[in-house]
């Protein structure tokens, strides 16, 4: 079985060589290009199984990239990797069918988890406690990209609590790695979520 390729656009892709470095001693085959004519001409010559796209780009945007892979294949997956929070621009990127997106700068956990989540679903379908495993996985991914509420974080924290538990009695299934890179992300999204309502809170 040949390894899955991953291809990455970014015009600063030197300053993500430790990223690249991790993600082929993990076992993907990692192509990099530096803008997005060199990206649509990769993407015609060769077998690629995920595109992780820089929104902020030199010439043609990543946006325009993305409807431009689209229309080519609109089975490739795409993850937006954007130094941009703004919630229009994620609205314009998920409505252009993106995967997921990463928030610069990413961490090399990050860009395995969601190399994990895309590339990865079907043979975590396979397994029997895992199909379970991946609907909650996809639903705690789900809630990250929309902002949770209170509710929303008691929810994943059951949620993860649970699969901590479900993990260590089935260890045979391999997503204990998986379970704690989501925790890392979710750690973060929760600081970044106590870090906005403070203030409301103590007045």
């Amino acid at each position: 079985m040949r390894p899955k390729t991953i291809l990455w656009v970014d015009d600063e892709i030197e300053l993500l060589r430790s990223h690249v470095i991790f993600l082929t001693e993990k076992g993907y085959n990692v192509l990099t290009v530096t803008n997005g004519i060199d990206a649509l001409e990769t993407i015609n010559e060769s077998e690629v199984d995920l595109v992780f796209l820089d929104e902020m780009m030199p010439g043609m945007g990543g946006l325009e990239v993305l409807a431009k892979i689209k229309d080519k294949n609109p089975n490739i997956p795409v993850v937006m990797v954007t130094k941009n929070e703004e919630e229009s621009v994620m609205v314009d990127a998920i409505g252009s069918k993106i995967d997921d997106y990463l928030t610069k700068p990413v961490n090399p956990s990050q860009v395995l988890l969601v190399c994990k989540k895309i590339l990865d679903k079907k043979k975590i379908s396979t397994e029997y406690v895992a199909k379970d495993y991946l609907q909650d996985f996809n639903q705690i991914s789900f809630l990250l990209m929309n902002q949770p509420d209170h509710q929303d974080w008691i929810e994943i924290y059951l949620k993860l609590v649970n699969w901590d538990i479900e993990l260590d009695a089935h260890p045979e299934i391999g997503l204990r790695q998986t379970l704690t890179d989501q925790k890392r992300e979710c750690n973060k999204e929760f600081g970044r979520y106590v870090e906005k309502h403070y203030k409301n809170w103590v007045h």
